[in-house]
């Protein structure tokens, strides 16, 4: 069998397409998350919505007197698919009944009084901080896309109060002379999310607050229950996800012996034509190579001319200068064949441009020390290229070759 499974790893390797190394393994959340960057994660939410107070004294007013708005816009990050953090800013407006005047916030004079206690109203204004934690990836597994999430936290604040001066008839201050105007609170609830995109979720926040109960004028360290419903949005920025380990992935070993069988026949088959490729390699590099062939020689230098002209000119008298001083090293003859192509004039002009500048050309290199017996001297009245008229110029020419 342990043959076998390693025929069937050797094939599958040997006859599976090129994929990624990527390609071969899957994430496996059960090997933990890999934590993304300090950056990713981040998320930013504002929510409004109303809350009701729940104290004895507040339960003697109807609950629809107790209802005030409530707003908070956090900012926060997740570290992991299931743990995350979050602080922000809140107010809420606050309804409520309260026994006495003395040492009672936001009291009401000027409302009629409610089972012969006062009403209450002011702004209860602050900071907070939670801790969260995602149950449904805790308790269902992370799922990148999954439309709902329920997410419990819990955490505390620090408020403010605000309350009209003057028991209700004056504007809006701090209520900095009032006992425990400053109080602190301690707060729970469900977070519910639900996603329209990869950064915005709809938010409904199901919360329950307990307040240090400095509205009922009592002056005792009491609380008071403070229960709401928020809705809003949260935007979350840059990488939204979270990656697991990747864990190789094994092929399935087959353990079937006519698909063994048909697998084996291709391996043969592979190392057949591998056998045969080797062979025709070996066959090329034992056989002989053809001799590489010769290239004809070319002219020594060839000598152009202007249309109509035999005059050489100046540049030329360069290249004449530096054949002499080639023919003066080399012992033998040269043949000078002077061209003029046939493009271009009649015949008899052409004729004598052939003569004159083959002539040309000879007394030039006599004069440089080349002696003339060496120097053959001849015309030829074909093309020396016959490209067309366009290039009629490279016709207009002397050719110095060595003899044969």
């Amino acid at each position: 069998m342990k043959k076998i499974t390693l025929l069937a790893c050797a094939c599958a390797m040997f006859f599976a397409p090129a994929v990624n190394a990527q390609d071969n393994c899957v994430e496996d959340p059960a090997q933990g998350y890999i934590f993304n960057r300090f950056q990713d994660n981040w998320f930013i939410e504002g929510m409004g919505g109303a809350g009701v107070m729940l104290s004895t004294n507040d339960q003697k007013a109807d609950f629809g007197d107790r209802i005030g708005w409530k707003a908070n816009l956090a900012v926060g990050k997740w570290f992991s698919p299931i743990v995350g953090l979050r602080v922000g800013a809140e107010i809420n407006k606050m309804k409520g009944v309260a026994a006495q005047v003395s040492g009672s916030l936001g009291v009401r004079t000027d409302r009629e009084m409610i089972d012969g206690k006062y009403a209450q109203d002011f702004n209860n204004i602050g900071a907070f901080g939670d801790a969260m934690i995602n149950v449904t990836n805790w308790w269902c597994g992370y799922k990148p896309n999954r439309f709902y999430n329920a997410v419990v936290y819990a955490g505390m604040g620090i408020h403010w109060v605000y309350q009209r001066a003057d028991r209700g008839q004056g504007d809006w201050k701090y209520a900095g002379g009032a006992k425990h105007s400053r109080n602190f609170s301690f707060r729970s609830g469900l977070l519910n999310t639900f996603a329209l995109s990869n950064h915005v979720n709809l938010l409904l926040d199901v919360r329950f607050d307990m307040l240090q109960d400095h509205v009922d004028g009592s002056g005792n360290r009491t609380w008071v229950e403070y229960p709401s419903v928020l809705l809003g949005l949260s935007y979350k920025f840059n990488k939204t996800e979270w990656n697991a380990p990747c864990v190789p992935v094994c092929p399935q070993v087959i353990d079937n012996s006519a698909e063994i069988e048909a697998l084996k026949n291709k391996l043969a088959q592979a190392n057949a034509r591998i056998r045969d490729l080797e062979a025709q390699l070996a066959a090329c590099l034992d056989r002989d190579e053809p001799p590489a062939p010769v290239a004809k020689e070319g002219p020594l230098a060839t000598v152009y001319y202007q249309i109509g002209k035999s005059v050489i000119t100046p540049q030329y008298q360069e290249v004449l200068g530096a054949v002499s001083e080639v023919m003066k090293n080399e012992n033998k003859n040269y043949v000078l064949t002077g061209w003029a192509d046939n493009y271009t004039g009649t015949d008899a002009i052409n004729i004598k441009l052939r003569h004159d500048r083959v002539n040309g050309v000879k007394n030039n290199l006599v004069k440089r020390g080349i002696d003339a017996s060496r120097l053959s001297a001849e015309t030829n009245n074909e093309n020396l290229v016959n490209l067309g008229p366009a290039c009629a110029p490279l016709g207009r020419a002397v050719t110095i070759e060595r003899a044969k």
